[in-house]
């Protein structure tokens, strides 16, 4: 998992630095309460192969998607999510039906399709935004041309009046 560490470094405006490095957590089988929590390293990476795989899987998914802190579930169905390597929303809509009553999720995935079903709208509307923010550049960009243009007409006819005296 990662986790937000403070560096020694401080911003201009006197505010502390912090980084997102990779920790793991270590339980022992025999003595539960004993627990190490470490930054990862190599060695870790190797030793926990699965968990280090689960660890990027997530990763690349949250990239991708609506994690499933953001979704109306429990944090133990989030865990149990987890486990099975769902870290968003998108994927466990997209889990296939026979595979979601395998692993007795199909309540959580039907939720997560309705509420993709219900947020398509507000895609919708990012890109017209999106869209919309892109023409205003434009007509930005072809305001300052004709500025410019006007410059350069305006510095011609000053340079033509001169000559003609």
């Amino acid at each position: 998992y990662d986790r937000s560490v403070k560096t020694d470094e401080v911003t201009k405006d006197g505010f502390p630095v912090f980084k997102n490095v990779c920790f793991v957590e270590i339980r022992i089988k025999d003595n539960p309460s004993e627990i190490y929590d470490q930054p990862a390293t190599k060695d870790k990476f190797e030793r926990f192969p699965v968990a280090y795989a689960r660890y990027q899987l997530m990763k690349k998914q949250v990239q991708e998607g609506t994690p499933l802190e953001q979704f109306a579930l429990t944090a133990g169905e989030v865990e149990s999510l987890k486990i099975r390597g769902i870290f968003t929303v998108e994927a466990l809509a997209e889990l296939e039906e026979e595979k979601a009553v395998q692993l007795e999720i199909g309540r959580e995935r039907e939720l997560a399709q309705k509420f993709l079903s219900a947020s398509a709208h507000n895609s919708e509307i990012a890109s017209w935004q999106k869209q919309e923010d892109e023409y205003r550049q434009t007509i930005a960009q072809l305001q300052n041309k004709i500025e410019q243009l006007q410059a350069q007409i305006k510095n011609l006819q000053h340079t033509s009046n001169i000559k003609e005296n």
